[in-house]
């Protein structure tokens, strides 16, 4: 029996959480955290973003496709460059899909009618956070095993997280100060 490894929700924005739904996303062996269509039900979930109907095969896919097209964007934008205009392009597609948000009567926000509007609804998300001052808080985990993406609210981080990438950080560094192996 497999294990899942467990969906990561703290990377700042909803979008970056997308990102880091695959593991090791820059290293040597990537490995999927969304894997099936309940993952992806139980994500969307734990963002806010539950869909009225339950998700299918086709949501799944999409998600991915669209991590796939904001990974690069975050990327660039992180490392101060200017994106691919064909992932632009990509992103600007997504877009199109998205439909106006409704309130509901008590002022929050409705559930999206789809995991497709759910999914347009971070594309928006990502959009603004990519085109808005917030992209210059975009970093990149300095573990060179990691590398994962995160909004840097503080501008002091170094890492995704504390406490995991940075205890890796200085396990590593310890080992290499005594001169000892794991």
């Amino acid at each position: 029996m497999s294990v899942t490894p467990a969906l990561r929700y703290d990377t700042g924005a909803v979008w970056l959480d997308l990102l880091a739904t695959v593991g090791n996303a820059y290293g040597d062996a990537p490995f999927e955290r969304m894997s099936t269509v309940g993952l992806l039900g139980e994500w969307l979930e734990h963002e806010g973003l539950s869909p009225t109907a339950a998700p299918g095969p086709d949501d799944l896919a999409r998600a991915h496709e669209l991590r796939g097209i904001l990974r690069p964007l975050g990327l660039a934008a992180a490392a101060g460059r200017t994106p691919d205009r064909a992932e632009v392009e990509r992103l600007n597609a997504v877009l199109t899909r998205d439909s106006p948000l409704q309130l509901t009567p008590d002022l929050t926000l409705a559930a999206p009618p789809t995991a497709g509007d759910a999914l347009a609804r971070i594309a928006r998300q990502a959009a603004e956070h990519l085109a808005g001052p917030a992209a210059a808080r975009l970093r990149t985990c300095d573990d060179h095993d990691c590398g994962m993406l995160f909004d840097d609210v503080t501008g002091r981080r170094r890492w995704c997280s504390a406490a995991m990438c940075g205890v890796r950080h200085r396990v590593r560094a310890h080992r290499e100060r005594t001169g000892t192996t794991g």
